[in-house]
This record gives structure tokens, sequence and C-alpha cells, in this order.
């Protein structure tokens, strides 16, 4: 190891620094990943040099990074107890693992709390670490990550220092941080909280999020505000901070315009101060001296308490309250003053809930500091923090509170004696600086009826009364006060984190009224993985479920569909297709094809399934985002089974010993499906089926192969896999797999077994039912067939099935490419197999060459191809997809099978369906010279 550097920073013979800290690539995972379950960021950090310098060989290194966060001492770490990372630190530990807990509380302090996280040591890769954390807000979650690595450079000794890479953790919307600037812990941690209080949900919406979250009801986030889903699918409701799904429109309008809401009230004989609505200040001023003592000025459609005037007295007064007023609306109230304490009561669903007295700002005197110390001193109270991101918010001395001070003769600068009250502002607010007191266990129930009936005659299931009341304890009807405003969308800070007095939890009630006792929140999901199958799967239990009566959500790899009519074409399979299904709000189940890469990009679309299906894992997509065998890719796909609801099932092949392994670690009841039944059957599936567990196997019957049910320890015969269209007569073996599957899958949801039956025998390769899987056209002198075959052990499927379909006089030509992010192990492999299967060969090239020069994969699939006996010149490569598409069009003669292995399906299909074959000689006419071994770009 390098000698230590000294308490001076200086090395004692160390080298120059060479390998600085280097962050190589970051990952967002918005769902459950192959890491946790929660969202995470992930970044992944080279130490470089620093990989020989642990935390407890850097001198006074612990000891600067507690003074800058000396919150770090409530981390447990490992050990689960406050002081576990402190523990840590000074045993010595990695720089990475420090970066995750300093990340971790950057975001506590910014007001997103968090806490799981994890450093792990990237396999192969000495000195690199994949540094993992949770996040609330994906941008302060960014951010922090880039704070905390440029903190933790900055305690380094100087020779140490170095840091590339952090520029990509770096999220849109931030500007000014420059990652080669000095670090500067305030600032930078001022801009962390500049970004939560701009991105992060404020605390109504988070606690509506929280409990919903304790319930199980699962949350999509809609926009970059308020707005958000509790639920999926039929079941969803929405909110925006305390605006629901249930809250009327025309409630809302009516709160808005406190003249009308007044005239509501008043005609409902609750007690309202009288007022008038005025345009401009004289008027106002003869409003004031009509209603007889002190007014009050406000914005007729404001809100927050902007613009607000209180207890006004003089015309001056009511003048200056009129343009404060008008500055936020063009018509103005003015109405008579009450006089009493400020209560903010919180109707929910017609019921008050909780009761806040709200205080104004103010400072108490001293006799010795100014007005401007008394409220820095109010301000460093740690409960207080910028608009709504603590319990209270900071007071500031705006142009409102200096015209207040200037009414009672005081500046800024003037020093209150010893318990001297001196008011800030007119308004009560918490978000102008007010407090909150709790008065919930004290409010009169005459003024709990009058909160009540002011909700209800407005209309809104939420409702926040302004109440002003002497003593909240008794009836405003003996004490005076009354109703001053009715809110549509209040906030909930007051109640659940008071100033004084008992938090509520105001969000369990509104959860509640969203989601009674007995009513669903959630749908369905069905979630479908593997290498091979994936689509046609889907599509078969989406087409059972759609017998069955539901409105199916799916996704698949050409598109989604919504009660079987597409509404997005392309590759669907990832976390956000995913979510357009779970946000659609007349789907009844979600089928969903889970294809690798949407995991390994960002985690999962949902955060729970109820039934994960594993088809099989074959060896696909090797070498890339560190999948590198298929142990590997079996570790991603078993995230599927792994969030399986308690109640739910997992759907294992049997038949696949990677994918039958994951029964260990998958969630709910187990469900397998076999294509070895009978006598083959396995130990594993036959003590499976002893112990009455659920499983679906090929067996073989005199009258061929049948689909069988075993199910607590009975056996229910399905139907005979000849009698599924979809299996080309039984021949297509991999749709009889693909049938046990979804047939798994279906008994799973419940569904009746004559409905799987009658579903099964009513599914085809058509492309209209499964667009690129087996699609047959039959409508040239000579049969076309699609598919999508990817893959080794997808193309080897195929084979077999042609060996079935091979015409007696024709020749089989194909027309394929596969795609550049292969091995060339693969591409060779696919080659052979291809001569296997061809007579002829048109090579093209994959549009997703990936890195690859044009012609590399074309020439290495044509090599491939030769090494497994087919002659030179029966390949021809034509790299354009759509141009080879149209030469094996060409070259077909009548009795030809030609089977294009196709990327673009929907244009390959449609060249298929269009291409004019009239001019074809008949039967039996040779071949024209110079068609094969030619090379086109």
């Amino acid at each position: 190891m390098t000698n230590p550097p000294t308490a001076s920073g200086e090395s004692s013979g160390s080298p120059a620094l060479l390998a600085p800290m280097r962050v190589l690539e970051h990952q967002i995972y918005r769902g459950p990943n192959v890491y946790g379950y929660q969202p995470m960021v992930r970044f992944q950090l080279d130490l470089g040099t620093l990989e020989e310098y642990p935390s407890d060989t850097l001198p006074g290194f612990n000891d600067r990074l507690l003074e800058l966060l000396p919150t770090l001492e409530r981390h447990g770490c490992c050990f689960r107890e406050p002081g576990g990372f402190i523990r840590r630190l000074r045993d010595g530990t990695w720089l990475g693992h420090v970066a995750e807990h300093v990340a971790l509380e950057l975001q506590t302090l910014a007001g997103t709390p968090v806490t799981y996280g994890k450093t792990r040591s990237v396999k192969g890769q000495p000195g690199v670490y994949n540094v993992l954390y949770s996040y609330r807000e994906e941008r302060v979650g960014l951010l922090a990550g880039a704070v905390a690595l440029r903190l933790v450079q900055s305690l380094l000794p100087g020779e140490l220092r170095g840091l590339r890479g952090v520029e990509r953790l770096l999220p849109g919307g931030v500007s000014d941080l420059d990652p080669d600037s000095p670090f500067d812990f305030a600032a930078e941690l001022s801009e962390l909280r500049r970004l939560a209080r701009r991105h992060a949900f404020g605390p109504t919406t988070q606690s509506l999020v929280d409990e919903a979250q304790r319930r199980g009801i699962p949350f999509l986030r809609l926009d970059e505000h308020s707005l958000v889903q509790l639920g999926y699918g039929k079941y969803q409701q929405q909110i925006r901070a305390s605006i629901t799904s249930k809250t009327p429109h025309i409630a809302t309008m009516t709160a808005s315009d406190k003249d009308l809401t007044k005239r509501l009230l008043d005609r409902a004989g609750l007690p309202v101060p009288q007022g008038v609505v005025v345009r401009d200040a004289d008027e106002a001023v003869r409003a004031a001296r009509s209603l007889r003592g002190p007014v009050v000025t406000k914005p007729l459609d404001g809100n927050h308490g902007r613009g607000v005037s209180l207890n006004l007295t003089t015309e001056e007064e009511v003048r200056k309250g009129f343009e404060e007023a008008r500055a936020h609306s063009r018509s103005v109230v003015v109405e008579q003053f009450y006089t009493g304490n400020d209560h903010r009561v919180l109707v929910v669903n017609g019921e008050v809930v909780a009761v806040a007295e709200r205080v104004p700002a103010h400072v108490v005197g001293d006799g010795s500091r100014t007005i401007t110390e008394l409220v820095e001193e109010v301000n460093r109270d740690p409960r207080r923090g910028d608009g709504h991101e603590k319990v209270m918010t900071r007071i500031k001395l705006d142009e409102h509170v200096l015209t207040l001070l200037a009414r009672s003769g005081r500046t800024p600068e003037t020093v209150p004696a010893a318990g001297e009250v001196v008011p800030l502002r007119d308004t009560a607010n918490i978000s102008t600086g007010g407090t909150a007191v709790d008065r919930t266990d004290v409010i009169h129930p005459e003024n709990v009826t009058i909160a009540r009936r002011a909700a209800q005659v407005i209309g809104l299931d939420v409702a926040g009364i302004d109440l002003i009341s002497p003593d909240i304890s008794r009836s405003v009807h003996e004490t005076g006060g009354g109703i001053v405003e009715v809110n549509a969308a209040p906030g909930f800070r007051m109640h659940l984190q008071p100033s004084e007095g008992e938090g509520r939890n105001v969000a369990a009630p509104v959860l509640s009224m969203l989601f009674p006792t007995g009513t669903p929140c959630r749908m369905p999901i069905i979630s479908i993985t593997g290498t091979n199958g994936k689509s046609t799967t889907s599509r078969m239990v989406a087409h059972i479920l759609r017998h069955a009566g539901k409105v199916v959500g799916l996704t698949t790899s050409n598109g989604i569909y919504i009660d079987g009519e597409q509404i997005l074409s392309g590759d669907t399979t990832g976390p956000k297709s995913a979510k357009v299904v779970l946000s659609d709000p007349s789907v009844e189940v979600a089928v969903l094809e889970t294809a690798r890469g949407g995991i390994l990009r960002e985690g999962l679309g949902f955060d729970q399934c109820d039934v994960g299906a594993v088809l099989n894992i074959q060896p696909d997509h090797l070498g890339l985002k560190g999948i590198e065998t298929v142990e590997d890719l079996a570790w991603v796909k078993s995230l599927i089974v792994e969030v399986v609801t308690k109640n739910g099932t997992s759907v294992l092949n049997a038949d696949d010993s990677l994918t039958l392994r994951m029964r260990r670690k998958a969630g709910g009841s187990l469900a397998l499906f076999s294509m070895q039944g009978g006598s083959t059957c396995s130990r594993e599936v036959r003590d499976h089926i002893a112990g009455g567990g659920t499983a679906v196997l090929r067996e073989p019957t005199a009258l061929g192969d049948e689909l069988v049910l075993y199910q607590g320890g009975q056996r229910q015969p399905i139907l005979r896999a000849r009698d599924i269209p979809a299996t080309l007569g039984g021949f297509a073996q991999v749709n009889v797999q693909n049938a046990l599957a979804a047939a798994a899958i279906a008994v799973a949801q419940g569904v009746e077994l004559s409905v799987i039956r009658t579903a099964l025998a009513s599914f085809t390769t058509s492309y209209e039912q499964s667009p690129g899987r087996l699609n047959l056209y039959d409508g040239h002198p000579f049969r076309v067939m699609l598919d999508y075959a990817h893959n080794p052990a997808g193309l080897a499927h195929l084979r077999d099935l042609v060996t079935h379909l091979r015409p007696p006089r024709g020749r089989v030509i194909g027309v394929m490419g596969v795609a550049g992010d292969r091995r060339d192990q693969d591409i060779r492999q696919m080659g052979e197999i291809a001569a296997e299967m061809f007579d002829d060969l048109v090579v093209r090239e994959d549009e997703l060459r990936r890195g690859r020069p044009s012609g590399e994969g074309a020439r290495i699939l044509s090599e491939g191809a030769i090494a497994g006996g087919l002659a030179p010149e029966r390949i021809t490569t034509i790299l354009s997809e759509r141009a080879a598409v149209d030469h094996g069009l060409s070259v077909a003669r009548p009795g030809d099978l030609v089977i294009y292995l196709a990327t673009e399906v929907e244009e390959t299909w449609r060249r298929i369906r269009d291409f004019d074959s009239s001019h074809l000689p008949p039967a039996g006419t040779p071949e024209e010279p110079g068609h094969q071994g030619a090379y086109h770009d």
C-alpha cells in the first residue's frame, strides 16, 4: 500500500496522483431494480489511487466530514443503530461508501429525507464500485451524488484530490454548478434545497403519498408538480395537493370567489362578515364607511393570505389595503373585521378532522436587540425553512412587514421592550412565517357543525374553513366571530406538524374517502419475461383474459394495446410503456411483456405484480451493460418473480434449469409448466404436483399431445396441442410451450378452464393476432412466413418447424440479419443454423448495428452459414432490409417457402402483402442465373 499522507497534507514518499476518482456511468432506477426494490440512483465510481486510502488512513478526514455533516451520527449503516456509520469511518471504509452516506444525508438536509443505500465492488474491476442510494425526487438525488463526491474530494489532502466525470450527475436545470470550481458547501447545499423546493412534493402531497404507501396503494407522478395518480387502471384516483378526483370543479370555482362564497354561506344561515366588492380605492373607502368599524381588504380570488390587510380604521389604511389587494386581483373585497383568533378548521368528507389556531408572524422584544436581529434569531429555528420545505417558514422583512411596522410607528431598527410582542403580519398564514397551535380536541361542537355545513354548502370534499373566534372552545354564536373564508386545496402542513400541540394524520381521512374499506386500488398486473416467447405468450394471455370479459392493457415488442386496439406502435416492453397501461382509466388487468433492457435501464414500471412469469433463459444480449453470462441474465430476469405479491403466483418453466432455480426466491405461490409430462416428467415437477402444487404439462396421448392442468392433486385435461391453431397442427413446439405458460398464468388469475380452452382454440399465428410471430401468407404462388427469431435458441425452434413445412418440390429461402449487439459467436451460430434450414440465404444488415462497422454483422453471419455447409454461391448479401425483402420475393418461384426474420415487422408484412406475383413463371421453370452469391449495399 502507498504510504499514507501526513497530517499536513504532504505524503511521505507517495508518488504524484496518477489516477483520480472518476464517475464512469450513472443510472436512475424509477422502480424495483436488480439492486433493490425502491427507486435508486446508481453511479459507478473508479476510486483510482484512492482505492489504497480508506477513511482511517486520511488524517483529519473523518473529523472534517463530521464537522460539516454532524447529522451523519444518525446513520446506522450495517450496525442498524445510530452511530453505526461513524464506527465504519473510524475503522476504515472506502470513499465510495462515504459518498453514498453523504448523498443520503444531503437529500435529507434538502428536505427530501431518504435512508437506504449500498455500495458494492464491481466484479473483475478492482477499485471500481457501484454506489447506490435511494431518492424521493430524482433531480435532487442526482445532484446530491455530485455534491457528495465534491465534498469528499474537498476533504482530501491536496495531492490526492482529483475528480472526473462528476458532470454526469448534474441534472438538467442546474447551470450554476461548475464541476471544476472550488467546493462551497453552503452554496451547493443551498442549490440542492432550491432544486427540492422546485421539484419535490410539497408537504400536503407528500403526506398523501406517504399515507397511500402505508396502505399499499401505488402512486404515479403525472407531472412536474403535484398531480399524482393513486392506484392503477380503473381503480385509480387522482390528487393535486388536497384537490382530489372527487372535488367538484364548481365547488373550487365557488370557493375562489370570496363574495359568492360569503353570499351562499349567509343564505344558509352561517355566520359571515358583511362586505362589498369594489373596483377602485374610492369605492373601498365608501364601503368601509358603510360597514362602520375596522375592515378587512382582500383579493376577491386570492389565496395564501396574499394581499390581505386586517383591522383597517383610517381612510389612508383602506386605500393602501386596497392597492395591496388590487395587485393580486381585479376586484377587491372590503368586509367587516372580526376580532378574535384565526383558526383553520379542516373538513374532509363532511367531517372535521383537525383544527389549528394560526398565530401571525411576530417577534418578542428583549429590550436590547432590534426587530431585524430578533427576526434573524427566530429564523435560526431549525424547524423553519424556505417555502414549504419545513414545518414553518422563515419570516421575511418585505414591503408588507415594513408597512405594518410603520402603522405602529416602528422600523426594522426599532428595539422593542422586553416582553413586547411585535406583529409582523396581518394574516396568520404559515407560508408567511406564522405558527400553528393544534386545537382539535377543544373545538366547540357548534363550531364543528358550522364548519361542516360550510364545506357542504360550497360542495367541497376537502375544505379549509377559516373561522375567527375569540375562544374556539365556545360557540361563535356566543362569542361573536364567524367564517371569513372557505378554501379549496387547503394545506396540511399546520395540522401535520403544528408548532405546538399534537400532529394530526389528516392524510388518512382523505385516503379513506378516496378508497373506502373494501374498495380495490390495484388491478391485476401480469409481468412476463424470458429470452424467447414473451410476445406470443403475452398475446395469448391477453386473448384469454379478453374472452373472460376483461378490459386488458397489453404491452409487447410491437406496441401497446388497450382492449385489443393498438394505441402505440414500436417496442413497448419497458417501464414507460407499462405506466401507460397502468394509467389508463379503462383497464381492468395489465399484461406486460417485460424485457431485460428496460429492467437494466430504469427498473420496473410497477412496484409489485400479481403474476410473474419467466419463460426461459437463453444466451442473448450477452456482453451488454455488465451482463456477461446466462447466470447474469437470470439474475436480471428473476426480479419479475421477486416482486410477486404474497397472494400472487410465480410461473416458471420447469424445463429450464436457470428458470427453475428462481423458485427459491420467487414470491407468492408457485406454478410450473413443462413440455416433459407423462413418463418423462422431472422429479421436481412430480414432487411439486404431489404436494398439491399447480402445474401445466404437455402429455403424450394416443390422439396427440395434450395440455393438462394439475392442481390440488387433481388432473384436468385442457385441450390437445394440435387444436390450438397457433401450433400449426402441433408442429410449432415453441407455441405449445407458450400455450402451457399462458394457461398456467390464466389459471393463476382464476380463469375457468372452459374459457381457456375456447380462447386458445381461437388463437392463431395470423398477423392480426400475433404480428411477426410465425405469420404465414398464402396469397402468392409461393408461401411466405414472417417471424422474429433473433437468437440461436429461437432460430433452432424455427428450424425444427421448417422440417414439417418444407415444400415437397420447392426451395426454402431465408432472408435474415442479426442485431449488431450480439456476440460474434452468437452471430456465427445463427449462420450455422441457417445453413441447416435454407436452400438459399439472403443476408441483410440489421438496422441496429450498435457500434459495428457497416457490413460486419452480415459478413460474420455469412461465414457461419458457409461453415455450416451452405455453398457461398447460395448466399446473397443485401444490406438494406427493405431491399432484401424485395429481393427475396423477386427470386421466389411457385412452390417455394420464403422465410423472413424481420426487424421492421410492419413494413415487411406490408411489402409481402403488396408484392405483385402475377408475372411469375409456372412451377418448375429453371432459375435465372446471376441471383446468388451477389453483394449489394
